[in-house]
């Protein structure tokens, strides 16, 4: 896996790296007890501290999307889909309170905003 952090980003990089993980964790990329690189590991191989890989596992650990055995290293946890679920819809009610902020910005009718995503779920 590929973990890609940017600088320039105003996204602090444990969080980074949290959501690449998560991302990963949520589409498959990572399997269940599929072993993470150690803490050490990846944070030479991202040319970071040590203790902000740390600070994403430990928060992924919290969550339930991995589990760290002492003198072992890190794994992916078995997947709670009702966890990954209701990650997933609060995404996506963080972005429809987007939409609808720029709607009314831009003076854009509700029933717009629904033909569009009509036409979105008609194409699938």
């Amino acid at each position: 896996m590929n973990i890609i952090i940017s600088n320039s980003s105003d996204i602090p990089i444990f969080k980074q790296i949290k959501n690449a993980l998560k991302e990963a964790i949520c589409t498959g990329v990572l399997q269940e007890n599929e072993a993470l690189p150690s803490v050490r590991t990846l944070a030479n191989d991202l040319k970071i501290s040590f203790l902000t890989v740390k600070r994403a596992y430990d928060e992924l650990e919290t969550e339930g999307f991995i589990k760290t055995i002492p003198g072992k290293g890190s794994f992916i946890a078995p997947r709670n889909m009702e966890l990954i679920r209701e990650e997933k819809l609060k995404e996506i009610q963080d972005l429809i309170e987007q939409i609808y902020k720029i709607s009314k910005i831009a003076n854009i009718e509700e029933q717009e905003i629904k033909e569009i995503f009509q036409i979105i779920f008609e194409e699938e």
